[in-house]
């Protein structure tokens, strides 16, 4: 029986000082989960995932990326209740460096609550790493993936990722 699952595109945006650019989702399960991800979202029939990447971009965070920015990390989760009418998800992340700026796309606010995003933070690697809160971060192990790519730089194939 074949799998179905939700193909995304993501974008590890850092700004001049390495700050990372998180939208915060409100989840309806469990109910009033939050999980602050990276924006970017599902690649859509026949669209490429630099196009998917672009089109993201701009409805969510406004911004207008131009060249095909390094694919970083590569993650595959095969649980039904993870992406609604999926078997699972396949995120495909990207590197794109960009001046800070005030995130505002397209989108307006009842489009993004439609998507479940209720705010847009940039994030010092610092913060991620010493949250102590409530919420999650997607990927889990996200500061230790930012750390790592700041450290070491951009990786020379995709990292497989766990959840």
């Amino acid at each position: 029986m074949p799998v179905n699952l939700r193909h995304s595109v993501r974008a590890i945006i850092l700004d001049e000082n390495d700050r990372l650019l998180l939208c915060r989702f409100a989840l309806a399960k469990p109910a009033g989960a939050v999980v602050w991800a990276t924006p970017g979202g599902g690649i859509e029939p026949g669209e490429t995932p630099f196009a998917a990447l672009r089109r993201e971009l701009r409805e969510e965070v406004g911004l207008v990326v131009g060249v095909e920015p390094p694919h970083i990390w590569h993650q595959e989760v095969l649980a039904p209740d993870h992406a609604e009418g999926y078997d699972g998800i396949v995120n495909d992340y990207f590197l794109v460096r960009q001046a800070h700026f005030a995130p505002r796309g397209t989108l307006t606010d009842d489009q993004l609550a439609a998507e479940h995003i209720t705010a847009l933070q940039w994030w010092h690697p610092g913060e991620v790493a010493s949250y102590a809160g409530p919420d999650q971060f997607s990927p889990r192990d996200l500061a230790t993936l930012l750390t790592a790519l700041l450290t070491s730089g951009v990786p020379a194939a995709p990292v497989r990722l766990g959840l």
